[in-house]
């Protein structure tokens, strides 16, 4: 018995010196994971710059949004400019922006797929509404080109992106 008590004894005794060792390495690894200072790696550069410019463009599309639902609302404009008195397809139009573009803020912020797709759509929509329907909003070739622009740029950072990232 005592040979048997005394094995196990040994057998407690180097468990907890495992368990000291193991205590103070998973300290030291939970300490690291804390640690303020981060790793500087320029892998996926051109994934923070997308991820910036949807963050600027969702800033931009909930701007966008709010002012089309001033608009709904009357907070802009006179009296000769209230959403009554306009035309059908401006108020369908500017409804359509007020709903959309606030739907991509939100998807463009989180940096989802469907917020790229939602605030593609709206970008294409107002070009194509300010080129093929001019009586809607003015057909203000300014506006294509700042949308064309933003498109550009759009698709230059994803092709960057997706270049970091090899399949």
């Amino acid at each position: 018995m005592s040979e048997l008590s005394t094995r196990d004894a040994a057998r407690d005794g180097a468990n907890a010196r495992d368990a000291v060792r193991d205590g103070t390495r998973d300290s030291a690894l939970s300490v690291a994971a804390i640690s303020s200072e981060r790793p500087e790696s320029d892998d996926n550069v051109w994934t923070r710059r997308l991820v910036l410019f949807l963050r600027v463009m969702a800033l931009l599309s909930i701007l966008k949004g709010l002012y089309h639902w001033a608009q709904v609302t009357g907070f802009v404009g006179g009296e000769d400019e209230a959403f009554e008195n306009q035309s059908m397809a401006w108020q369908a139009s500017t409804i359509y922006f007020a709903v959309i573009e606030l739907v991509a803020a939100v998807g463009l912020w989180l940096a989802t797929p469907w917020g790229a797709v939602v605030w593609l759509t709206t970008v294409v929509s107002m070009a194509v509404i300010e080129l093929m329907f001019p009586g809607i909003y003015g057909g203000s070739l300014i506006v294509v080109a700042i949308e064309a622009i933003m498109l550009a740029a759009y698709l230059a950072l994803a092709w960057m992106a997706a270049r970091e990232r090899p399949p």
